[in-house]
C-alpha cells in the first residue's frame, strides 16, 4: 500500500489547483445527491449521507451548496438522476483496478471507461474478476505530527482495525460501519484529519519497479480519475520511493 498511499497523496496536492479543485467538488456533490436518494436526507439516520457530508466538508464545498445536492437528491429540487456504476479491469503489468462511476448514462460511461483502459495499454474485465482481490474499509489519514501513543490509544478504544505509518501521513484502517464512530472519537481529541472515507483496500499488491511500466499505470488511473463520471479508483499497484520520484519528476 506504500506506493499506492503516496501517490494519493501526491493527488490531494494536485487537487489544489482551481480546475481540480472545481472537478472535485462537482464529484462530491454528486455523491452527496446519490447518497441522499438511496437513504433519505437526514444525516442522524442515513450513515453513508454522513460520511459523504462530512467528506464535502472537508473538501470546502460551500454548506449551502451540500444542502441542494440531499434536497436534489430527495426530490424536493429537480435535478439529473445519476445512478452507481461499477466497471473492473485490469491496467499494464496485471494491475488490478476497480473503478467507482455516478453517471446518467451506462452506456456512455461504460463505453468511456473500456476505451480509457484499452489506449493505456490494459483492459475491461468481467464483474467480480478483480473486486475479490480487495475489502471494503474505512480509511482515516492524519498528519504524521500526532502523536504516536496518543493516536494508538484512541483508535483502539475507537475499534479501529489497524494504525500504519504512511510516511507523511498516520492511516487508520476500521470496518466501514465504524468509519464514523472512528472520526468522532478522532475529532473529539482535537485532533487534524486529512480524509476520512470509505475505500477498497487491496488485500494483494502488484509491485511496479519498472519507471516505463510505472508511468503506464499511473497514465491509466491518472485518465478514469479525469473522467467527469468516475467518483473513485482503486487499485493494487505498489511503487517503491525511488520509482515514485522519478515519475512525479
Amino acid at each position: 500500500m506504500s506506493g499506492h498511499s503516496k501517490w494519493a497523496t501526491t493527488k490531494h496536492k494536485k487537487a489544489a489547483t482551481d480546475k481540480a479543485r472545481g472537478k472535485l467538488f462537482a464529484k462530491l456533490i454528486r455523491q452527496v445527491e446519490v447518497a441522499a436518494r438511496e437513504g433519505g436526507g437526514d444525516l442522524n439516520s442515513n450513515a453513508t449521507l454522513r460520511t459523504m457530508y462530512a467528506k464535502a466538508r472537508d473538501a470546502s464545498v460551500p454548506s449551502d451548496t451540500i444542502e441542494r445536492a440531499i434536497k436534489r437528491g430527495t426530490g424536493e429540487l429537480e435535478g439529473v438522476r445519476y445512478e452507481a456504476a461499477t466497471y473492473e479491469g485490469y491496467a499494464p503489468a496485471g494491475v488490478a483496478v476497480i473503478v467507482e462511476c455516478l453517471t446518467d448514462n451506462r452506456n456512455r460511461t461504460g463505453a468511456d471507461v473500456r476505451t480509457i483502459f484499452t489506449r493505456g495499454g490494459g483492459s475491461m474485465a468481467e464483474p467480480g474478476s478483480v473486486s475479490w482481490q480487495f475489502e471494503r474499509k474505512g480509511l482515516v489519514l492524519l498528519p504524521r505530527s500526532v502523536d504516536e501513543d496518543q493516536l494508538m490509544l484512541l483508535v483502539a478504544d475507537a475499534g479501529a482495525e489497524d494504525l500504519a505509518d504512511d510516511g507523511d501521513s498516520w492511516r487508520v484502517t476500521c470496518a466501514p460501519t465504524d468509519l464514523a464512530r472512528v472520526r468522532a472519537v478522532l475529532e473529539g481529541a482535537d485532533l487534524p484529519i486529512q480524509s476520512a472515507d470509505l475505500a477498497m483496500v487491496p488485500t494483494t499488491s502488484v509491485p511496479l519497479e519498472d519507471l516505463e511500466t510505472a508511468r503506464k499505470v499511473l497514465r491509466v488511473i491518472e485518465a478514469l480519475e479525469d473522467h467527469d463520471d468516475v467518483q473513485q479508483v482503486w487499485s493494487n499497484f505498489d511503487i517503491p520511493d525511488a520509482i515514485l520520484e522519478a515519475v512525479e519528476a
